[in-house]
Parts: C-alpha cells; sequence; structure tokens
C-alpha cells in the first residue's frame, strides 16, 4: 500500500526489524498497539548505540572533548525537536522524562507561581472529558492545592467534545485550559483554533497534551497559538525515558522551576538561588542525554519520509480498519467511526467477551493490541464501559494487519460462541 508522495509502507517496515519477528507459536507479529508505545527504526537505535559507544559524558559540565561532543549532541537535538513542531525558538524547548512530567511541571509551576500567575480560590481550570489522567490528575491536584474550581466539556455520543457550553465553560474566571490534541483512547481530534480562541479571549493560559498528535500529524507551534505544549518520544518512534515540554519564553521566564539541583542554577548561596534561564531552569539534574539524541534521530527519520505523507497513511488505514471493524456483528466502536477529525486510535467492545479475553486471546494469534481502560476512566464512564480493547495504528501498519485482526476477533467470537 501507498499513499501520495510515493509513502511506501512495506519499504518502511525494513526500518523495523522487530516487526519481522515471530511470535509464540511461530505466528508473525501484528503489531497494533502504537498508541501505548510505537517501535523504533534501526536508525534510531544505531544513534544512540553509537552516542554511548563513542561520545558519552555528561553535559554543560565537564570541559574535557568528550564532554563538549555530549554537549553539542544533547543541544542539537532541542533544535532539531524545535525545528520538527516549529517551535518559534529552540530556547523554548525543555526536556523531561516524558509528556506527564511535562504535564505535572505545567501544573506545579503554576502551584508554586506568585503575583499574576498565581492562582486562588474563585479561579478556574478547564479539561476535558476526554483526557487521559496525565491531563487530568495534575490539573485536580492543582485545584485542591490552590483552592481554584475543576470543570471541564463533556463527550457527545459521537465520542466528540460538546463545546455548546463553550462560551459559559471558559470564562473571565479562567485561568488555565488544558485539552488534549487526540485523544488516545476514543481517536478524536480537539477543535484546538476554536478553543485557543476563545480562552485567549478571557486571558486564559492554553495547555495542549500532543502526545497522540505530534507523532502522526505536521505539527506547527508557531501557528497553533498555544502556550505549553507537551509530547512523548516513545510515540514517535523516539526512545523511552525523553518527553518535550514547549513553553512561551515570557511564560517559562516568570514561571518558578518545578525541580532544583545541578544546571538549573544561575548562583547559589546559603542564603538563597537565583536560576539559569529557560530551558535549562527546569532541566535540573543529569537531563536523559542519549534520550534526547534518539529523539532527534526520531524526529530525522520522520521528517525523511515527511510528516504529510505518514498522516495521509494514518488516515488511510485508520478508514479501512474503521470500515472492516464495522463489519463485524456484535462489535462496538466506542469514538468516531469515520476517518475524519480522527487519530488512529479504535478502541471497541465485543459482546458477551471481556475486552481482556479479547485481547489474550489476539495475542495467542500473534496480535498485539491493548486492553483496559488506557488511562481515560472518565471516557470510558461517559460510555458506560469499564474497559475496551484499542487497536492503534502507525506508519508501518498494513491492510493485511487490519485483515488479520479482524480474523482474530472473528475467531474470538466463536471461541466463545458468541455468534
Amino acid at each position: 500500500m501507498s499513499v501520495p508522495g510515493g509513502y511506501d509502507v512495506e519499504k518502511v517496515r525494513e526500518d523495523f526489524p522487530i516487526l519481522g519477528r515471530t511470535m509464540a507459536g511461530d505466528r508473525p507479529l501484528v503489531y497494533l498497539d502504537s498508541a501505548n508505545t510505537s517501535q523504533k527504526p534501526t536508525q534510531v537505535v544505531d544513534a544512540i548505540t553509537e552516542h554511548y559507544l563513542r561520545h558519552n559524558a555528561n553535559v554543560a559540565r565537564a570541559m574535557h572533548q568528550l564532554g563538549a561532543e555530549a554537549s553539542e549532541a544533547f543541544e542539537d537535538a532541542r533544535t532539531t525537536i524545535a525545528s520538527f513542531v516549529n517551535a518559534p525558538s529552540r530556547e523554548e524547548v525543555v526536556f523531561t522524562k516524558n509528556a506527564s512530567e511535562a504535564l505535572n511541571l505545567v501544573a506545579n509551576a503554576y502551584r508554586n507561581a506568585e503575583g499574576d500567575l498565581a492562582l486562588r480560590p474563585g479561579d478556574e481550570i478547564v479539561i476535558t472529558e476526554l483526557e487521559h489522567h496525565s491531563n487530568i490528575v495534575p490539573w485536580q491536584l492543582l485545584a485542591q492545592r490552590t483552592g481554584a474550581t475543576l470543570r471541564w466539556f463533556g463527550l457527545t455520543d459521537e465520542g466528540r467534545l460538546d463545546l455548546s457550553t463553550l462560551d459559559e465553560l471558559i470564562n473571565e474566571r479562567t485561568r488555565i485550559v488544558s485539552v488534549s490534541w487526540v485523544s488516545n483512547m476514543l481517536g478524536t481530534v480537539s477543535p484546538l483554533d476554536v478553543i485557543i480562541a476563545r480562552a485567549h479571549a478571557v486571558g486564559a493560559v492554553v495547555v495542549v497534551d500532543a502526545s497522540q498528535a505530534v507523532p502522526q500529524m505536521p505539527v506547527d507551534l508557531t501557528a497553533l497559538g498555544a502556550d505549553f505544549v507537551a509530547f512523548t518520544g516513545h510515540k514517535m518512534v523516539g526512545p523511552t525515558g525523553i518527553g518535550v515540554l514547549w513553553g512561551r519564553m515570557p511564560l517559562l521566564e516568570e514561571l518558578p522551576p518545578f525541580l532544583g539541583g545541578g544546571e538549573m542554577i544561575e548562583t547559589v548561596t546559603m542564603e538563597r538561588s537565583t536560576y539559569a534561564r529557560p530551558p535549562a531552569k527546569f532541566e535540573a539534574g543529569t537531563p536523559p542525554i542519549v534520550q534526547a539524541v534518539g529523539l532527534g534521530a526520531a524526529a530525522d527519520y520522520l521528517s525523511a519520509l515527511g510528516m504529510e505523507n505518514v498522516a495521509a497513511h494514518e488516515r488511510e488505514i485508520t478508514a479501512y480498519a474503521l470500515k472492516r471493524l464495522g463489519e463485524i456483528d456484535g462489535l462496538t466502536i466506542v469514538g468516531p467511526t469515520e476517518a475524519v477529525e480522527r487519530g488512529g486510535a479504535v478502541s471497541f467492545v465485543v459482546d458477551g467477551v471481556h475486552p481482556h479475553d479479547v485481547s489474550q486471546l489476539l495475542d495467542s494469534y500473534g496480535i498485539a493490541v491493548r486492553a483496559g481502560h488506557h488511562c481515560a476512566k472518565p471516557a470510558h464512564r461517559r460510555f458506560g464501559v469499564q474497559s475496551t480493547t484499542r487497536a492503534s495504528f502507525y506508519l508501518y501498519t498494513t491492510q493485511a494487519e487490519i485483515d488479520a485482526l479482524v480474523e482474530g476477533i472473528e475467531r474470538t467470537q466463536k471461541y466463545f460462541k458468541v455468534v
């Protein structure tokens, strides 16, 4: 299968050796869990190996040649990531260990903020019902600790944000609005333009969880208009242990540090400390050096493929999956059933079979999917289910793998005698 631009999925798959392995029973691996974590191409693994074997040293500390090489590689990765998402400035890119830490960094910084940035009783924080727990719990904690009120957008029956109360929900008391760009459970793409415009009209700050967006689509942070954007490396063919927080420089300068320690300081005395400028201000201690190098290699890999091509493939394979899954009697898709403003994660329930049983039996056929609440319990509660089975697709997913999934589900139904 190919998409406009000459994208050849079979050629792409050659870069991912794990996709060629077999599972128990000599069954070929069908990996449909990329919303959980993506597989890694040889180019990323080689970059990590090369750095450890030839350039390993701590950064921003050692004056020797290895230290200089490591520091240069680390900062080059920051430049690469800034370019990949078209950030206004590389100094606005903060490396974290994952997107959860990036979101917690913002929430905790606001907890400790003073002056005009401080939250107080009567202030409001707005999130949505489709969020990953990482974009719910930090704001619950911030509300509890500051006396602010937490409010949220609900969901339509189709699984899209209900914006019918937009002007009431985001009002003159709103200080922070935090929303996922693409839902990890429903696949829903949020209408960020509408939300950001309304939030800024009332003077609120907008935080975007882009963990499922940056891997799947072209991202232009300069055009987006948000104030903070968080994403993670391991979902965009990069390594684990690395995430990114982008923030507007005036806010990064005004907010207090999240963690204290080495290299985030300007000067330290026994009485007080002053802090370095961002991004160092938010990167206390030894950072994820080789992970950043690997993330830079991942961004280079995706750029070489072309994010427009990646997005087109994602739309095509998701549309095919929605069609094929919709043909199975007794299967209900939870979330949008058309590949319009939709990402490549499809959650579903099979009548009469627990999602964990669906997942386990599919695994026995070599098909890797996820079952559970996907760290999105409020969204599951909204649709009256405790858990779902989720198949999620990426730049290496083929139509043949979707066909294998469908066949596996039908075999599961027969095994449990529900058809």
